[in-house]
């Protein structure tokens, strides 16, 4: 049987989203307030045209009649697939009017922007107007914590509606009993750290405009700069340091900083996906310590940043796409783990490849032990059963399917394999590191692509394919 919507579903889909579209017009208008103070006044009729618009069609999506209780999982995650592509859309207009890219250049950056990827066409960002610099940073610092996650703490009321499109974001943690109050709960520790982040980097010396900025991008663990060498151009050990410690941050748990600052120390140690953070970190490090010669403090903050798919750098790209095949495969196996779910990560995340792991373990035990034994399977203190089993092992897959397919792609185009899978597992991953494939210049085909792959990336893929299902069979109900 074939999935279709119909008119009932579309008037699902168009008040939740109605409503997202405006928070993203919203977001749109937050760099006027940058122009203003650098006197970029000729740069404010674009952020108020595009902003406004995205309001207005928003405004009108609301007005139609719209019955919350109806809307289920597949709405949701209709809506959240959509939301994407909609806030990539609005901040591409606003890069093509003002820094003259294409459309495909424009909606790339945009995209790596909103989805957390970091990747950037420009080539020179310092050239970039302040405003255009703060559009890319605070895009990736809604993005980080979800562009749906962001309106419902804002604009939805507490609901089915609310439930059915945090989940729609493969979020599952609940910090409070409620999903609103959940999401507030997230919002608060989100702007905490935000606030600390800039005070930490001040006093490291930073400007204000790029403490600000490096904040956004870090703890979102985004990793676009104002510089062309990223954190590189400040040549500090301790904004290095305090980099490190906010890219940590971004790719750890929100139930995990809930438990911390509530003083649950216990709690915290105890989480599962804490202690691979840990150990991967300190194994990985110690491999390219010793056998990539990275120093000690650049050895972290790498596997940390590709780990926790932020894509921050020290270095430029001409230096790492020096480096042997040894550092590239390291990182690259780092960026397609990724850190915690129910953080501002990306990838596959901690959880699931625990799970699979674990799930090995538990398979081999099953089959010495006698006959009629019970294997306790637990895994954080919960008992898992072979639905989630299945489905981390079903996840990780259709994941690693879509990488190898865009990975065939790049090596078509004569990429040269290495570089390609880095390039692609840091686009898929929503990491930002790069070999230098990613240009204003490179080929059409490829950069469609890793669009896809950051789209996907971000939404955790089975939205993007209820959406395109969905999208066929009504393509052929059409054309019947």
């Amino acid at each position: 049987m074939k999935a279709v919507l119909g008119k009932r579903d579309f008037l699902l889909i168009s008040h939740p989203l109605g409503i997202i579209m405006q928070g993203i017009g919203l977001i749109t208008l937050t760099p006027i307030i940058i122009a203003l103070i650098y006197g970029e006044t000729n740069l404010i009729g674009f952020y108020l045209l595009f902003g406004l618009f995205s309001i207005a069609l928003g405004f009108v999506l609301r007005k139609l009649p719209f019955d919350d209780r109806r809307l289920r999982l597949r709405h949701g995650m209709i809506i959240a697939a959509i939301a994407w592509l909609w806030a990539a859309f609005i901040g591409s207009l606003c890069l093509m009017t003002i820094t003259h890219l294409s459309f495909l250049n424009a909606y790339f950056e945009s995209m790596s922007a909103y989805s957390g990827s970091g990747l950037t066409i420009f080539i020179n960002v310092e050239i970039l107007p302040q405003s255009v610099l703060f559009l890319r940073s605070i895009e990736q610092w809604v993005g980080g914590l979800g562009v749906v996650i962001m309106v419902i703490g804002i604009l939805i009321r507490p609901g089915t509606t609310a439930a059915r499109l945090y989940k729609s974001e493969a979020r599952e943690e609940k910090i409070k009993p409620s999903i609103a109050n959940t999401v507030k709960t997230i919002w608060w520790i989100y702007l905490f750290y935000t606030i600390l982040g800039i005070i930490l980097y001040v006093l490291a010396g930073m400007s204000i405009f790029d403490a600000i900025n490096n904040t956004f991008t870090n703890l979102s663990t985004g990793g676009m700069s104002v510089k062309n060498n990223n954190i590189g151009a400040y040549n500090s050990d301790l904004i290095t340091i305090i980099t490190i410690v906010l890219m940590l941050i971004g790719g750890t748990s929100f139930l995990v900083h809930y438990n911390a600052l509530k003083g649950r120390v216990l709690d915290v140690m105890r989480d599962i996906q804490l202690q691979a953070t840990i150990i991967i970190v300190a194994i990985f490090s110690i491999l390219l310590i010793i056998f990539a010669q990275f120093t000690n403090l650049n050895a972290v903050f790498y596997v940390v940043s590709a780990l926790s798919c932020t894509g921050s750098n020290t270095l430029p790209v001409s230096a790492m796409a020096a480096w042997t095949d040894y550092p590239k495969v390291i990182l690259a196996v780092a960026m397609i783990i990724g850190m915690a779910a129910g953080s501002t990560s990306g990838a596959l995340k901690l959880i699931r490849i625990v799970t699979l792991f674990k799930s090995i373990f538990w398979e081999v035990r099953r089959i010495i032990s006698p006959e009629g034994s019970v294997i306790t399977r637990k895994l954080g203190g919960k008992t898992l059963g072979d639905v989630e089993i299945r489905e981390a092992g079903s996840y990780v897959f259709i994941y690693l399917l879509f990488i190898f397919i865009s990975w065939l792609v790049f090596m078509q185009y004569g990429y040269g394999g290495i570089d390609s899978l880095f390039e692609v597992a840091s686009a898929q991953g929503n990491v930002g590191l790069s070999m230098g494939i990613t240009s204003p210049n490179m080929p059409a085909i490829p950069e469609i692509f890793m669009i896809f792959n950051m789209w996907i990336g971000r939404i955790e893929i089975i939205p993007a394919l209820v959406l395109l299902k969905l999208l066929v069979d009504q393509f052929k109900r059409i054309k019947r």
